[in-house]
């Protein structure tokens, strides 16, 4: 049981692994869209490159969107509007002439009987007018109709009267009675008239809705077995249309009943496998980031979010899938890690999305190219124009891209969409997120950018006020350590700036005891004088073991950290060894051991070689060219011998570049000049 337990223990990062690949796959498989994949690839206005098409199956040719529109936008345009014919209107409107006539409206002179048809003549006009109706506002276009009694019918424009039309009319109708009395009717008439037409607006759209259901999305049917399209036949607007119908219906009925298990089945297996590569292309080329998991998780979370953006985009609307900032991948894996690496998890996610996305071949071309051109044109994030400079490129590669192939499928400049160009222009500022990204990651994994380097490189800093105040000889050193440091990283192509950083904070330590460091020394008196060997050399040690702790308190990164482990390696404080070798024979070297760990990047092995070279060159007197040219060569192969690089993968001849970098640098600083003879 214990070993069974201690062998999970050893395995536990494996596993994790194992674990978070299964996962991955898993996630990205159900983020696709619920659907097969048509087998045959095609382009309108290029050959059909497979044999003979016959219809596999029967189906019905789709409208597209567009034509569907066209019909939708002409129901709108040519809508019948409905109206309400309101019956009480009327019968109110009689009531109150009827009254004001038998209250002596002008009617004193009449007789009975002339007062009797005056009345008669009124009620006939009223009717008149309502037989027609009233409008409470006429409408402006389309057809009309009015619903009475549950009944609809049609109203021609000439038949359509409003409130000022009806009174026009009741004057006319009014001049032509003869009767005495007449000539005041159409006042007494229009003074009670009121609309008796009101405009339904529910009713109108519930009709525009019954029109709109009814429009139907497919033009005809094409039989089972029928040919499509012969081999090398262009394919024109007609096949695309049957096509795209064909491919459409296929999908549909592919992933139904027992054919859902086998897609489901052909789509993990293709994820898998390119995840698999992911995780070969690491083990082999980047063993140090396939160790840890802080760092190959941010890999699969960051091509997770990416397929799921666009998995996303292709299932609400596919017109719009160039929006998703698929250069932002490689944009932060190159700021985090390395060119290769982002380039190469970047084509890996394009192919994964290859699969889903409508016209494959023309995105993962563009999306290739416009992540090879963000990996050799972003460089330098922390100033901010290079990140500006290297998204306008990547936007026109969209662009001119885009162009090429609208000219291969149409063979002229016609129907550009130019929505598309405002698409990829989106696509370009949301990929200047990438600045905001960069910072969120570093907090959430642990990592650290040029960015936050460039910060931490601030002499002005707190921790490094702190060490100048504290310690002024120990951070005059740190920079010249760093200076040296950085064109040493900036020959091989190490991390120029991580270096510098990592050489700055190297020394922090020291601002527990700074007397007891010679640099900090400005008296004669040296307190190592009143102490032992073995505990001179504890304080010495000590300052890697107390930077840590003061590192950590003022949340310095690990990687910045890794250089104050590492920058003594596990060396012997030589000076206080051999005093400790004058009072006793037999001297316990691990005291005078510092703990390690020894270098294991480039760049903390430039540190190491840059931060001895420094401090051993104090001790020169009256120095030379060939005094310094020996000096550097001691120091480094005293290093090389005591396997402080074993770790590092640092090569020989990068080893011989970083010494000659120094030579160069020392002889600046101790400004010597060629001697001439007298």
């Amino acid at each position: 049981m214990g070993k069974t337990l201690d062998n999970v223990y050893k395995h536990q990062s494996l596993a994790y692994k194992y674990f978070l690949y299964v996962v991955s796959v898993a996630l990205i498989v159900f983020f696709f869209p619920k659907g097969g994949k048509f087998k045959y690839e095609f382009q309108k206005g290029k050959p059909w490159q497979y044999e003979n098409l016959y219809a596999p199956i029967d189906f019905s040719i789709k409208k597209t969107a567009e034509e569907i529109a066209q019909e939708q936008q002409a129901l709108r345009d040519h809508k019948t509007y409905y109206y309400t014919y309101d019956e009480s209107v009327a019968n109110n409107v009689s009531q109150v002439v009827t009254k004001t006539l038998n209250d002596g409206f002008n009617t004193s002179t009449l007789t009975d009987r002339q007062r009797f048809a005056l009345q008669n003549w009124a009620l006939r006009i009223t009717d008149s007018i309502y037989t027609l109706g009233i409008f409470q506002e006429l409408p402006t276009e389309g057809a009309v109709s009015v619903v009475r009694n549950n009944e609809s019918r049609s109203v021609i424009g000439s038949s359509q009267l409003n409130l000022e039309g009806a009174k026009s009319l009741v004057s006319k109708l009014a001049n032509e009675i003869s009767l005495t009395g007449g000539a005041n009717l159409d006042e007494l008439i229009n003074q009670s008239l009121a609309p008796n037409i009101f405009y339904n607006e529910t009713l109108t759209q519930r009709s525009l809705d019954e029109e709109l259901s009814r429009i139907s999305f497919t033009r005809g049917e094409i039989s089972e077995g029928r040919l499509i399209i012969a081999r090398g036949e262009v394919v024109e607007a007609d096949e695309f249309k049957i096509l795209d119908s064909l491919k459409e219906e296929y999908e549909s009925e592919l992933w139904r009943g027992n054919n859902y298990y086998f897609i489901l089945l052909g789509y993990t297996i293709l994820v898998a496998l390119v995840l698999i590569m992911l995780f070969l292309f690491l083990k082999r080329y980047r063993y140090e980031i396939f160790e840890n998991n802080n760092k190959v998780t941010f890999i699969f979370v960051n091509i997770l979010l990416m397929v799921l953006a666009t998995t996303l985009m292709v299932k609400n609307n596919e017109s719009y899938v160039y929006v998703v900032p698929l250069c932002i991948l490689p944009l932060v894996l190159k700021n985090f890690f390395d060119a290769r690496l982002g380039l190469f998890v970047h084509v890996l996610t394009v192919l994964i999305l290859g699969f889903v996305v409508p016209n494959s071949f023309e995105y993962i071309f563009l999306q290739t190219i416009a992540g090879i051109v963000t990996i050799l044109t972003a460089s330098e994030l922390y100033k901010r124009a290079n990140l500006f400079i290297s998204v306008g490129q990547i936007t026109l590669i969209y662009i001119i891209g885009y162009f090429a192939f609208h000219t291969i499928h149409e063979g002229n400049l016609d129907n550009i969409e130019w929505i598309l160009f405002g698409i990829f222009i989106l696509n370009g500022l949301l990929t200047l997120f990438a600045q905001p990204l960069i910072y969120i990651y570093e907090k959430i994994f642990g990592l650290i950018s040029d960015v936050s380097l460039l910060e931490l490189s601030d002499t002005n800093s707190k921790l490094l006020k702190e060490l100048s105040d504290k310690a002024p000889g120990t951070f005059h050193h740190s920079l010249q350590v760093a200076n040296l440091a950085e064109a040493a990283a900036n020959e091989i192509g190490a991390n120029a700036m991580l270096v510098r950083v990592g050489a700055l904070y190297h020394d922090i330590g020291k601002m527990e005891n700074p007397t007891f460091f010679t640099e900090n020394q400005i008296t004669n008196v040296n307190p190592h004088d009143d102490l032992p060997p073995k505990e001179s050399a504890k304080i010495i040690i000590d300052h890697v073991i107390k930077g840590i702790e003061i590192a950590r308190k003022n949340n310095l990164p690990d990687r910045v950290i890794d250089f104050l482990r590492t920058h003594h390696g596990t060396t012997v404080v030589f000076y206080f060894y051999k005093k400790q070798q004058e009072l006793e024979e037999n001297v316990d070297e691990k005291a005078f051991r510092y703990p390690g760990p020894i270098p294991f990047s480039k760049e903390t092995a430039i540190l190491m070689m840059s931060d001895a070279v420094e401090a051993a060159s104090k001790s020169l007197k009256n120095p030379t060219f060939i005094m310094i040219d020996e000096f550097v060569e001691k120091i480094v192969k005293g290093q090389m011998q005591a396997n402080q690089f074993l770790n590092a993968n640092i090569t020989l001849k990068e080893i011989e570049k970083v010494k000659k970098v120094l030579k160069q640098k020392l002889t600046n600083i101790y400004h010597l000049r060629v001697e001439y003879p007298e």
